[in-house]
């Protein structure tokens, strides 16, 4: 007998961590013997594989994987998933190449076992960063094969069964994963039963007195809620089988977790939660189940707006089944659940429940489809961002849906709870949401950061040439709209780099008397293959980000003779105030036409205009091949920020008075910060918008005249709000 063999004889199981002899006699129950024999299989060959390495536990590693194939085997999945469970750490922690898995058991494991694999032999900035790129890597192979994801939670399961070993640094770090990543991916997918194990044990690692408490509470609880129940259901069983109904009235056993997140969302005392008792009724059909929550009613009084039908909009896990709480004797709160056997499966296991063999894959299910969707668009947001973003957004993309609204049309969106109109158009559809201008709830025109609520039909007015505001991203809740909206920005700041950079070096031309259009072609091209470029638009887009200097990109791109034909004084760039994401205005001392101004030039960034006065100048000035001239535009119609301190005498209705009088001028105030000190002097900061020097200027004057104030300046923030002289 080889090492393999033998190993594998030593493995008897515990409860928290089964033997082979456990996995096979639970796959002996559904699967073939041939597909039996390769299990086995399998298992040797990764025995032999991970010789001689052991857990911290000091078990052989071996009985790990093992363990994992368990797990699913206990949702009967497939021979080629559980070998993949068995295997799945031999690619990473064993010199097995992945060809020869594929040579021994088949492509599918082999792409399985490497979409669980972790990415350790790159080299990344952060772990968080090597952690959400793992995470991201594994996604992209749930795409092409949904089994990956279930032996990844398989793993995880096990991993959290046995943490005694690991440092108390880590299980807390594998807990909080498992929490906001995990868990929530198994109840997206419907594996309600692995979910509640990995929030159970989550829990319990991460916060470990508060699940002591819990559950004494619980314990203590659970004698009266036997009785309590029986009595309920002997009251609802006899009334079911009155009314033709044949249904299976089960408790329903409270979780841990969901009792403290409960307590969490509603705010609520610990009895409070504990004190709420649960059934659930199981029927043959939907039409029974509508019939058996009418006599569930008759029995006892529903609460208001407490009914939930999930049959007729399920849940976007497939989920389905009717919720209802109801007044039981003494006024104490039941929640009941009524669904189908089926509906109980797809509950309980999810995507695992309707598993096809690969040679039946082509027709799907339902429950496969869904999470197909999601996966597909999942991957759509990973298109834009780093690996950290991207896992962020799909924790905000896995929080359970809510909010159910209607589009014109009557068809129904779901929503996470707080998604505001701008979310609701994304997910319609991206172009909806880029293009939206204005949205009416329920017939109204609402604001676009309007927050829905169940029921609301939302109709989105859009308008060609729009584009989405960056502030959005302040306010959207789904992952969708807000990869939406950070693609489309990055896409338009491409777009500036390369009309500011064009600007940029016909300037820099212009000095020699060179018009851009006029280059040689064949002189472009040269200096492209010298700076490693393949367009024109490159170039421009290197100029205008700041990676480029245009003189020194227009010194290359003359002719011999036009070498010394400079002046040396570069024709000033115009800036007229909207010049987008490549032209700010800084916010450390906030120009207004009108003022002495110079532009620095910020590498990737673009132009940032300061004003000559700003105390930042002087840093920049140590590097004048950045320094642009600049002069104003006309800018009719366009307001910029200004900010003034006010100081005056603190009495009854200060604020209000100086608010009214700057308000006064047409001028709209963004914030105010009012402080006063023990010598009854009060200071306040406006920031307010103004057209230039002159505006500002009114302002000030107006404001100066009243009897209480002391002194009004024009600040700068870079200078440690040292008084700038007023304009004139």
């Amino acid at each position: 007998m080889d090492y393999a063999s033998q190993l594998l004889g030593l493995l008897p199981g515990t409860r928290r961590t089964p033997g082979l002899k456990d996995l096979l006699a639970k796959v002996s129950s559904y699967l073939p013997p041939e597909q039996v024999e390769r299990v086995r299989a399998a298992a040797e060959f990764g025995a032999a594989a991970h010789q001689g390495q052991k857990r911290l536990s000091g078990e052989p590693y071996i009985a790990h994987p093992v363990a994992a194939a368990e797990i699913l085997a206990e949702l009967h999945l497939d021979a080629d998933t559980l070998i993949a469970a068995i295997l799945h750490d031999v690619i990473e922690d064993t010199p097995t190449p992945k060809a020869e898995i594929a040579a021994r058991f088949g492509n599918d494991v082999a792409e399985i076992v490497d979409g669980v694999t972790k990415l350790d032999q790159i080299q990344f900035k952060s772990r968080q960063e090597a952690q959400a790129e793992s995470f991201r890597k594994m996604l992209l192979a749930m795409v092409r094969d949904l089994r990956v994801i279930l032996v990844k939670l398989a793993d995880r399961t096990h991993n959290l069964r046995t943490m005694d070993a690991v440092p108390p640094a880590k299980r807390r770090q594998v807990a909080r994963e498992t929490l906001d990543i995990y868990a929530p991916v198994a109840e997206r997918l419907g594996l309600y039963t692995i979910k509640l194990e990995l929030e159970e044990l989550g829990f319990r690692t991460l916060y470990p007195q508060r699940y002591r408490v819990i559950e004494r509470a619980l314990k203590r609880a659970i004698g009266n809620q036997k009785e309590f129940l029986a009595k309920i259901s002997a009251q609802l069983e006899p009334a079911l089988k009155k009314a033709g109904i044949d249904a299976k009235v089960e408790t329903r056993e409270k979780h841990l977790y969901s009792v403290y997140q409960k307590m969490q969302r509603k705010r609520a005392p610990l009895a409070e939660i504990v004190d709420v008792y649960g059934l659930r009724i199981i029927v043959d059909s939907a039409d029974t189940c509508y019939r058996a929550i009418g006599v569930v009613h008759a029995v006892y009084k529903p609460m208001p707006g407490r009914f939930k039908d999930y049959i007729a909009i399920p849940r976007v896990n497939g989920y389905q089944s009717l919720h209802t709480t109801l007044f039981g004797p003494n006024a104490v709160p039941i929640e009941v659940q009524i669904r189908t056997g089926e509906m109980d499966q797809v509950a309980e296991s999810g995507i695992a429940a309707h598993w096809k063999y690969k040679e039946h894959a082509g027709e799907g299910s339902a429950q496969q489809e869904r999470a197909r969707s999601w996966l597909t668009h999942l991957m759509q947001m990973q298109e834009s961002g780093n690996s950290e973003e991207f896992i962020e957004s799909v924790k905000v993309d896995l929080f359970p849906d809510k909010v159910y609204v209607f589009t014109p049309r009557g068809e129904i969106l779901r929503l996470p709870r707080g998604a505001t109109v701008v979310d609701f158009a994304y997910a319609v559809h991206t172009d909806v949401g880029n293009r939206c201008v204005a949205a009416k709830v329920d017939r109204r025109l609402t604001p676009l950061r309007t927050v829905l609520r169940n029921g609301q039909t939302v109709h989105i007015i859009t308008a060609k040439g729009a584009r989405p505001n960056p502030a959005w991203v302040n306010f959207v809740v789904t992952a969708k709209a807000r990869s939406g909206i950070r693609h489309y920005l990055k896409s338009l700041k491409s777009h500036e780099a390369v009309e500011l950079g064009r600007r940029l070096l016909q300037q820099a031309l212009a000095e020699f008397h060179v018009e851009l259009d006029g280059v040689e072609p064949a002189t472009l091209a040269a200096a492209l293959g010298e700076f490693a470029l393949h367009t024109a638009e490159e170039l421009y887009e290197k100029i205008g980000l700041g990676e480029r200097l245009a003189p020194l990109v227009a010194r290359r791109l003359l002719p011999g003779d036009h070498l010394q034909a400079s002046n040396g004084q570069a024709a000033p760039l115009e800036v007229a105030g909207a010049e987008g994401l490549l032209v700010t205005y800084a916010h450390c001392c906030y120009p207004l036409p009108g003022d002495p101004i110079l532009a620095f030039l910020s590498t990737g960034r673009g132009i940032v205009i300061h004003r000559e006065t700003c105390a930042n100048v002087t840093d920049y000035r140590k590097h004048p091949e950045n320094w642009l001239p600049v002069n104003w535009q006309a800018s009719d119609g366009r307001f910029f920020n200004a900010e003034i301190r006010v100081e005056a005498a603190n009495r009854m209705g200060l604020l209000a008075a100086v608010s009214a009088a700057i308000s006064g001028t047409q001028t709209n105030i963004s914030s105010v910060n009012f402080q006063h000190d023990e010598s009854e002097t009060a200071t306040m900061t406006f920031m307010i918008e103004v057209s230039d020097r002159e505006h500002l200027a009114r302002v000030i004057r107006t404001v100066r005249r009243m009897s209480d104030v002391i002194r009004v300046v024009r600040t700068i923030a870079g200078q440690n709000r040292k008084r700038d002289p007023a304009p004139p």
